[in-house]
């Protein structure tokens, strides 16, 4: 059972690959802001991946985040998730990044509860039109 007020918090240390610089999203060193976004829902999904039916998942709808401060590589960043609302099957989070100096983000992140064979089967049929899309504008 899903609980309000239920934390969970993960920590990463900041690569190469983290960096706006490598993702495109920047020209400087420093925490990419799409990648402190992934932080913040990977830190939300696994506090719920646990707690959920084999059956269900969850998956992001939206995220509002302030990226506060920078952060260097090498440095690591610790991600704590608070689960604030449950409204049926959505989820709403308040997450708070901070570096090893200063608070560096907080993001309100909301998550639905899906039936994963059920979204599996749209998924599937949804790329099936597209490929009987592409067929048909290559002929």
């Amino acid at each position: 059972m899903i609980e309000l007020g239920t934390t969970h918090t993960m920590s990463w240390t900041v690569e190469a690959e983290h960096l706006a610089s490598a993702f495109g999203s920047g020209l400087v060193d420093v925490l990419a802001t799409p990648v402190l976004v992934g932080f913040c829902e990977e830190c939300a999904r696994t506090m719920v991946d646990g707690i959920l039916p084999p059956e269900q998942k969850t998956v992001g709808t939206s995220i509002d985040l302030q990226h506060l401060a920078a952060t260097p590589p090498g440095m690591r960043v610790t991600v704590t998730a608070t689960l604030v609302e449950i409204d049926r099957r959505r989820l709403r989070f308040e997450v708070e990044a901070c570096d090893e100096i200063e608070p560096i983000g907080r993001a309100t992140h909301e998550r639905f509860i899906i039936d994963a064979d059920r979204f599996d089967s749209r998924v599937r049929e949804k790329a099936e039109e597209a490929s009987s899309h592409s067929s048909e504008d290559a002929s």
